[in-house]
């Protein structure tokens, strides 16, 4: 039999180090549970509906009933090999389901199918920005799965009781190796992640309703030392949590060690009330699962043909895209990788531009005002009250010089509030249209510099400021209306 894949303590050297905590090296590396889109569980037909009433969704299959066998479901590993294309992973031809052996209440069967020795992902990266750095997350592995059913504990009567509604669900498992060094790096890799599984629409990405859950592997070491004790912290169901609870893990281990304690190797859980991590078990090794090939399951085979049609039929990555829109467009790689966050902020982005927008006035309002607003509405883009058509319609009087930035923004506030939903009656009726006319700003401006000699007499000693406020007092007089780039021209022209 050959060597399992997903050793953690592997390939670690040549790693670069990152920046050191109280002296100490961090090393973190992430098993993430995606629950796949499927609408039926991966070896039975039952739903995988969210939120029914409890044990409603489990069949025969799903309770281990005797005489029932599992049956593999084909759009499970449609999905698996979408991630592997979006990865860059090998699709293995040949993968073999195991049954990984422990005993707990939530798992009918005394077992979990899963994949062990041969996973049908193998390999594979994931690359993310870090500030203006690129980082990249080497993959070891991307196996399917079943997930276990759950246990409910009902304290104020004193029971416990168990839902199978969730056994059986389709789960992919993505097994990277320890390359974070930083909880940032950790929080940017499953952010990145995250929108790739949700990009390719293979999994839901609801951290609240556990259809993408990150297990943090974490340890410490003096730099130059061998790998350190990890801990597993469990079931990390937001990116804010992931954080504080990596955080709060980094600084325990180093504490125990500076006290003369060593770190136990175990599986820990986050206590969001009290910020901390405590321990729920001693962590288990492979060996201790007794995993063997699942009798009830032939080998899994993947033809060429059908990992070409996948490919044939993947949308543009989010990393390809942002690349394109450097390209073509002429913006940043931050400001890209900011539009392709979602498909839907992506999608928003290219209506605008489609509406005539300039792209990189576009993407200024979509990463600036909107998404500030978005934010503190707690909303998606998806459900901004500004359509991308009229954004773009804003930005093309932004352009044509029809209203300054300032009035540009008062336009926007009363579309987004709903008080109007035309860019030019909003214009209109507030009177924000600039003043263009030259003889009109003529007029303006010379009344100003009659009355704001000291002003002309130190630009024309060299002082820059003297002009900005002469430029004022013209937008002043002129109500905000004037053009400040006709206003700019004019006084340098009549200022010799």
């Amino acid at each position: 039999m050959s060597e399992p894949v997903n050793s953690f303590e592997e390939q670690q050297q040549g790693r670069p180090t990152g920046p050191l905590v109280q002296g100490y090296e961090v090393i973190i590396g992430f098993e993430t549970h995606a629950q796949l889109s499927t609408a039926s569980k991966i070896f039975s037909r039952a739903s995988t509906a969210f939120g029914a009433e409890a044990n409603t969704q489990a069949c025969a299959v799903d309770m281990a009933l005797p005489g029932t066998l599992p049956v593999m479901n084909r759009g499970a590993v449609e999905r698996a090999i979408k991630l592997g294309l979006a990865l860059g992973s090998t699709i293995a031809p040949r993968s073999v389901f195991a049954r990984k052996n422990y005993f707990y209440p939530d798992l009918p069967k005394g077992y979990q199918i899963s994949q062990f020795e041969i996973p049908v992902v193998q390999g594979g990266s994931v690359s993310f920005l870090l500030g203006e750095e690129t980082k990249t997350v080497r993959l070891v592995r991307a196996h399917l799965e079943e997930d276990a059913g759950k246990s409910l504990h009902e304290d104020f009567i004193g029971q416990s009781g168990i839902d199978l509604n969730r056994a059986g669900t389709p789960l992919l498992e993505i097994v990277t190796e320890p390359d974070m060094r930083s909880t940032a790096e950790a929080v940017a890799y499953a952010r990145e992640l995250h929108k790739i599984v949700t990009w390719i629409g293979i999994c839901d990405g609801n951290m609240q309703e556990g259809s993408f859950r990150c297990d943090a592997n974490v340890s410490v070491r003096k730099p130059g030392d061998k790998l350190g004790t990890r801990r597993e912290i469990k079931n990390l169901n937001s990116f804010k949590f992931m954080q504080q609870a990596i955080d709060y893990e980094i600084r325990w281990q180093i504490e125990e060690i500076e006290d003369g304690r060593k770190v136990q190797q175990a599986t820990v859980l986050f206590d969001p009330d009290t910020g901390e991590t405590r321990a729920m078990r001693t962590k288990e090794d492979a060996a201790d699962y007794r995993y063997f090939p699942d009798p009830d399951l032939p080998p899994l085979a993947i033809a060429p043909e059908w990992v070409e049609r996948v490919r044939g039929e993947m949308p543009e990555l989010p990393r390809a895209m942002a690349e394109r829109y450097v390209a073509s467009h002429g913006l940043s790689a931050y400001d890209a990788a900011q539009l392709t966050q979602s498909t839907a902020l992506a999608g928003y982005f290219d209506a605008a531009v489609a509406a005539g927008a300039a792209p990189k006035l576009a993407s200024n309002w979509i990463t600036g005002e909107i998404a500030r607003r978005l934010n503190t509405q707690d909303i998606a883009i998806t459900e901004a009250p500004v359509s991308a058509t009229q954004l773009a319609k804003l930005i093309v009087r932004i352009g044509d010089g029809t209203v300054s930035n300032n009035a540009a923004r008062q336009v926007f506030e009363a579309l987004w509030t709903g008080e109007a939903s035309e860019v030019d009656a909003v214009i209109e009726a507030k009177g924000l249209k600039q003043m263009s006319d030259s003889g009109a700003l003529e007029a303006i401006i010379d009344g100003v510099l009659a009355t704001n000699e000291k002003n002309i007499a130190e630009y024309r000693a060299g002082k820059d400021k003297a002009f900005n406020a002469l430029v004022g007092q013209v937008m002043k007089a002129s109500q905000g209306k004037a053009n400040p780039a006709q206003v700019n021209a004019l006084l340098k022209t009549k200022l010799g």
